[in-house]
């Protein structure tokens, strides 16, 4: 039997077509110019002793170019476009190197591609602990790290572990989390436990409840690490991202199942204050702060009215135990809109320094915005 024979291609279509490979030819021309500028510019930075990377001057790259932008490119396609671009030129001053939680696939990575782009030396770490630790011996220029979720809170143990480490925040992303249940055969049948982190697992309760009611919950420590010992028995299943379940070659049982449509996850950027300048105000910035006030009446209230009478506005607060020997002892993880160039917010951080028994500054850098 012949095969059918293969439509002719539409010239209209054809002229198209050649005029975007024109178009991207033009495109790779302008991209290896803007690469020896980037070339240039790194030069004069080693000799200045500056770093490669200033996550201010990208995202007042950025802020431009969204300005600028006239369409149809959506303008919340740019930011993903131009952070791949720069991460491309930014590899050709210096490596970057970035530690995460591992391994390959888990949504740490993700915030990290993101954020830096593609063009970066990854460093797979096997706890949050070990980013900080890493991070901080400078076997990576930076780390990602979770901190908050929309659903379940702050994560604790990376509050914790500003207070004990000399990482600053340097920059922030936000993440959209779908989990899925992933597992080796297609069905939900003779499982015998769902792994993944603690987070992802009391994200995912209200599904889990519902369709696996019997059937162990199982911590690890993360939800690619669950992927992976999902993919080498099959009565374990995993509760991770579709890149986690193509890593592994695992099939997506069920998809969606976190109970919050809408579920976020918050990680900070971090790194260490030899190695890497603050970042100066970019025009939206955020502040972070960890603080402690004595135990007294009024003691929060006095904390929270240098705020107050310098107009700064807070938009986090969250309470630690401060596992000391007074256990009614808390710190105080607060976020405050601008930067400490900002007149206002100086006075308030001066005059807040005053009133608390503890005072760290976390960090000042642009808010995720894009």
């Amino acid at each position: 039997m012949a095969e059918p024979a293969t439509p002719p291609i539409d010239p209209a279509l054809q002229g198209l077509r050649t005029r975007i490979d024109e178009v991207d030819r033009e495109l790779l021309d302008l991209l290896n110019r803007r690469a020896s500028l980037a070339l240039e510019v790194g030069e004069i930075k080693k000799r200045e002793g500056s770093v490669a990377f200033r996550p201010e001057r990208e995202a007042q790259v950025i802020d431009g170019l969204k300005a600028a932008n006239a369409g149809p490119l959506k303008t919340a396609s740019v930011a993903p476009i131009w952070r791949e671009i720069m991460s491309a030129c930014r590899a050709l001053e210096a490596p970057t190197r970035v530690a995460y939680l591992g391994p390959a696939g888990t949504f740490s990575e993700q915030a990290a591609l993101g954020y830096f782009g593609s063009s970066i030396e990854r460093v797979a770490c096997a706890s949050i602990d070990e980013v900080f630790r890493t991070t901080t011996a400078g076997a990576a220029d930076f780390g990602v790290v979770p901190v908050e979720n929309s659903t379940e809170g702050v994560v604790a143990r990376s509050l914790d572990l500003f207070l004990t480490t000399p990482l600053f925040i340097m920059g922030e992303t936000s993440l959209f989390v779908r989990h899925n249940l992933l597992r080796r055969n297609n069905s939900l049948e003779d499982l015998q436990a769902v792994c993944a982190h603690p987070q992802a697992l009391a994200q995912c309760h209200g599904w889990l409840s519902y369709h696996l009611p019997d059937v162990e919950r199982r911590p690890v420590s993360s939800n690619a690490e669950g992927a992976r010992l999902a993919a080498l028995d099959p009565t374990l299943a995993a509760v991770a991202s579709e890149r986690a379940g193509s890593e592994y070659g695992l099939h997506v049982v069920a998809p969606a199942i976190q109970d919050d449509p809408h579920n976020r996850t918050r990680f900070v950027i971090v790194s260490h204050p030899e190695r890497q300048p603050p970042p100066r105000a970019s025009g939206h910035d955020c502040t972070s702060l960890v603080v402690s006030v004595a135990n007294r009446p009024g003691a929060v209230h006095d904390m929270l009215v240098p705020l107050k009478t310098n107009g700064v506005s807070m938009s986090r607060f969250e309470s630690r135990p401060a596992r000391t020997a007074d256990q009614w002892e808390y710190y105080f993880y607060i976020d405050l809109q601008g930067h400490p160039d900002d007149p206002a917010l100086s006075r308030a951080l001066t005059e807040l320094r005053a009133v608390c028994s503890y005072f760290k500054l976390l960090g000042t850098y642009p808010l995720d915005v894009h």
